[in-house]
C-alpha cells in the first residue's frame, strides 16, 4: 500500500509536464472540488514542485494542506502585477481555507448626497447604483456621525423626505417645519431657497466630506462679513458661532502633518498565525480615517506577504487613490504607478511609528486574551470534571449543547443551542431554527424538529459530537430530544439530560429520580450559565423575528401591492409606522399615485 508522501508525489509526477513555467496563479482542490488555496507565482511549475519536492520543509498546516490536495489548476497571466490582482479576487470570492483569512466582517458606512432636486446628505451602509455621490466607505461609524452632524450645524440643508419637484414647490403643497424655525434649514419646500442656493451649500459639504476644510471656513467667514455691514448681528453671532464650532472640529479631529497630498500609511505587527495591520489614511495634511485589520495566516506566509495582502485589501474596499504608500520595509510586490517610501526622520516617519505603535496594541492585547485563556483550561477542566463525577458521566463533557424553545402565544416559534467548549462559550457553533413543521403550541415537536435538524447536520459534515446535550425543559421536552436522537442512531452515543426551569433539577430519560446540584458549586454555576445563555440567544432571535414579523403583516395582504413595492417602502421609510405618517404625496412619487391611493386605504389613511 503506497503511503501518503509517496501518493502525493505521484499525483504531483501526473500532472507536473502539464504545468507552465510562466507567470500566473495556482488552484489547490479536495477530493470533493472545494478550493482549498490560491496562490500566485513568477514561474508556476517550479513554485508548485516546492510543496510536493521539500516536505521536510514545510510545517505540519502546509504538510496537511498537501495531504489534500487532489487536483491543480492554474491560470497563466502576462505579468507578476496581473497574478497579483487575479490571486486576490479568487481569495475574495472564494474565502478558501488555507489562504490569509480576513477577521474582518464589517459592512463600512457611506455618506450618500442623494441624486435628487435639493440632495439630502446622511449615512448609509448600503451603496447601490442610483446614480447619488458616496463619499467613503469610512472606518469609523462615530467619527462619521460626528462628522455628519458638524455639517447639520454649519451647512443648512433639509433633512426631510419630501418629493421636492419644481411643480409641487411651485403650487404650494409643502410648508416649513421646525428645521426651517431652528435655522437649520432654509425652507427650498416653500422656495425661500433657489436650486442654485442650495446646490453651492452642497459644494461646501463635498469640501468638508473631502477634509477641505479650508474653503467652507472662507465662505462662511464672508457670509458673517456680510451679515455685519447689513447690520444683521443675530446672524452674524450665529455665522461667527459656527466657524467656531468648525475651527473646534478641526482641532479636535485630525492629526496635522506638513504633507499635503494624499498618502497611505501601514504597519504590521505578526506573531504565529496572527498578524495585526495598521492602516491611516492622510489627505490634506491630516489623518481622515483609521483602522487595525486582524488576520489569520493558515500557512507559513511572510510578513511581507501578509503586508502585501492587507495593503491591496484597504485600498480597493476603502477605495484609496493615494500615491503615496508609507511602509516600514521594502516590499517587492507593488501597486502599480505609486511611489513606495520607507521614511527614517521627518513627518512620514511620525505617522509611520504612529501607525506601527497601534498595530503593536493589536497585538499585545490578544496575546494578553491568549493568555488568559491559556489560564482558564485549567480552572474549567476542573469544574468539567465536577460536571463528570456529579452526572456519573464516562468521559469529561468538554463539548456541551443545549437547547431550548420560545414561542409566543403560539407565533413564531423558534429553537436555539448554545455550545460550550472547554467551559467557555463557542459561538461560532450557536444555532437557531425556525421551526417549519410544527403549527401552533407543541414544545415537544419543536424541541424534536430542532434536534433533529443540528445532529443530521452534524452527520452529515461529520464534524463531532458533543459528550453532553442539556434539554431545558420537562420530561417531554427530554423525551422528544431523545426521540429524534434515537432516529438518528446516535442515543447511546451522547449524554442527555434535562434541566428543569424551576427548581433547576437534572434528570435523566427514565429515572423517576432527578439531581439537584450544591446551588454554591462550580459545576452548578457553569450549568446555570449555560442555561442562561441559551435563553439569552433563543429569546434575542425570537424578538428579532418577531419585529420583523410586525413589518411584514402590516403590508402583506394588500391587493396591488407586491413583495418589490414592499420592499421599496420598507427601504425608505424603516417601519409600517413612518409609512403611515408619511405624507400622500410622498408616497404617490415613490410607488405612484395608483398604488399610493391602495395602500392609503388599506392603512386607512
Amino acid at each position: 500500500m503506497l503511503s501518503e508522501q509517496t501518493m502525493e508525489k505521484e499525483l504531483f509526477k501526473e500532472i507536473q509536464a502539464g504545468l507552465p513555467q510562466e507567470p500566473g496563479i495556482y488552484q489547490y482542490f479536495d477530493e470533493n472540488g472545494h478550493l482549498l488555496y490560491v496562490g500566485k507565482a513568477k514561474n508556476i511549475r517550479k513554485r508548485v514542485s516546492s510543496y510536493f519536492l521539500a516536505a521536510h520543509q514545510h510545517t505540519l498546516k502546509t504538510i496537511e494542506l498537501v495531504q489534500k490536495i487532489k487536483d491543480i489548476q492554474f491560470t497563466i497571466v502576462n505579468s507578476e502585477h496581473d497574478a497579483f490582482i487575479l490571486e486576490n479576487e479568487l481569495i475574495k470570492n472564494y474565502q478558501p481555507k488555507y489562504n490569509i483569512n480576513l477577521k474582518d466582517d464589517k459592512t463600512y458606512p457611506y455618506i450618500v448626497i442623494k441624486k435628487e432636486n435639493f440632495p439630502r446628505v446622511f449615512l448609509t451602509r448600503r451603496k447601490i447604483k442610483d446614480g447619488s455621490t458616496y463619499i467613503g466607505p469610512f472606518t469609523n461609524v462615530l467619527a462619521v456621525r460626528e462628522l455628519i452632524d458638524h455639517i447639520k450645524h454649519t451647512i443648512p440643508l433639509r433633512t426631510c423626505t419630501l418629493p421636492l419637484s419644481p411643480k409641487n414647490i411651485e403650487q404650494g403643497k409643502f410648508k416649513v417645519c421646525l428645521e426651517y424655525h431652528l435655522g437649520n434649514c432654509l425652507g427650498p419646500c416653500q422656495g425661500h431657497q433657489s436650486l442654485a442656493s442650495y446646490n453651492e451649500s452642497i459644494e461646501q459639504v463635498q469640501h468638508l466630506l473631502k477634509g477641505n476644510i479650508k474653503p467652507v471656513l472662507q465662505n462662511l467667514k464672508e457670509k458673517m462679513a456680510a451679515e455685519a455691514v447689513a447690520l444683521e448681528f443675530e446672524k452674524a453671532a450665529l455665522s461667527k458661532k459656527k466657524i467656531e464650532e468648525l475651527e473646534h472640529y478641526q482641532t479636535k479631529s485630525v492629526v496635522y502633518t506638513k504633507q499635503q497630498h494624499a498618502m497611505d500609511v501601514f504597519s504590521i505587527a505578526h506573531e504565529g498565525d496572527q498578524a495585526y495591520v495598521s492602516y491611516l489614511m492622510v489627505e490634506n495634511g491630516r489623518i481622515i480615517q483609521t483602522h487595525i485589520l486582524p488576520l489569520s495566516v493558515p500557512l507559513e506566509e511572510t510578513v511581507e506577504t501578509i503586508l502585501v495582502f492587507a495593503i491591496h485589501y484597504f485600498r480597493s474596499n476603502l477605495n484609496s487613490r493615494a500615491k503615496e504608500i508609507i511602509v516600514p520595509f521594502e516590499l517587492s510586490e507593488k501597486v502599480f504607478e505609486v511611489k513606495y517610501t520607507i521614511p527614517q526622520v521627518g513627518d512620514k516617519e511620525q505617522l509611520l511609528a504612529l501607525s506601527q505603535k497601534n498595530a503593536n496594541y493589536a497585538l499585545k492585547e490578544w496575546k494578553h486574551k491568549q493568555a488568559l485563556v491559556s489560564v482558564n483550561p485549567i480552572i474549567h477542566s476542573a469544574v468539567l470534571e465536577e460536571i463528570q463525577d456529579v452526572l456519573h458521566l464516562s468521559e469529561t463533557p468538554a463539548h456541551i449543547e443545549c437547547f431550548d424553545n420560545s414561542n409566543f402565544q403560539g407565533s413564531y416559534p423558534v429553537s436555539a443551542m448554545v455550545c460550550f467548549k472547554n467551559g467557555v462559550p463557542s459561538k461560532s457553533d450557536y444555532r437557531k431554527f425556525n421551526i417549519k413543521t410544527v403549527v401552533g403550541i407543541n414544545d415537544f415537536a419543536s424541541m424534536k424538529e430542532s434536534v433533529v435538524r443540528r445532529y443530521k447536520s452534524v452527520l452529515e459534515k461529520n464534524l463531532p459530537l458533543p459528550q453532553l446535550i442539556i434539554i431545558d425543559g420537562g420530561k417531554g421536552q427530554l423525551n422528544a430530544a431523545l426521540e429524534a436522537l434515537t432516529d438518528l442512531g446516535i442515543q447511546d452515543k451522547v449524554t442527555t439530560v434535562g434541566l428543569a426551569k424551576n427548581i433547576e433539577e437534572i434528570f435523566f430519560p427514565g429515572d423517576s429520580k432527578s439531581i439537584i446540584l450544591d446551588w454554591h458549586s462550580e459545576a452548578h454555576k457553569l450549568i446555570r450559565n449555560i442555561r442562561d445563555e441559551v435563553h439569552r440567544f433563543g429569546i434575542q432571535f425570537h424578538r428579532s423575528k418577531r419585529s420583523k414579523g410586525a413589518l411584514e403583516t402590516g403590508l402583506d395582504h394588500i391587493p396591488g401591492i407586491g413583495p418589490k413595492t414592499k420592499e421599496l417602502l420598507l427601504l425608505q421609510f424603516k417601519s409600517v409606522q413612518k409609512i403611515k405618517d408619511a405624507h400622500p404625496s410622498i408616497l404617490a412619487e415613490l410607488i405612484g399615485e395608483k398604488k399610493a391611493a391602495l395602500l392609503n386605504a388599506a392603512l386607512e389613511k
